[in-house]
C-alpha cells in the first residue's frame, strides 16, 4: 500500500498571484490528490475558499513550491 503524504502547509510563504481581475491565494497542497487550497478574492463576491488542481497554477507559482 502507498504511503499517504502528509498536507503542506503555504501560508507562511505568502504566495499569491492576480488572474482576471481575481486575487488568489495559496493556504496549502496536498501532494496525494496533488490539490492546491486557496483563497479567491473578488470585488464582486468578496473572499470564496476554494480547491484548485495544482496543473492550473501559473509556471511561476509552480516553482515556487516545488513539491516533488
Amino acid at each position: 500500500m502507498a504511503k499517504k503524504k502528509k498536507v503542506v502547509s503555504l501560508t507562511e510563504q505568502n504566495i499569491t498571484y492576480t488572474e482576471k481581475e481575481r486575487h488568489y491565494t495559496l493556504i496549502s497542497l496536498n501532494p496525494n490528490t496533488m490539490e492546491v487550497d486557496v483563497v479567491v478574492f473578488t470585488e464582486a463576491e468578496g473572499k470564496k475558499r476554494t480547491k484548485l488542481p495544482f496543473a492550473h497554477l501559473p509556471k511561476a507559482i509552480k516553482q515556487q513550491i516545488r513539491p516533488l
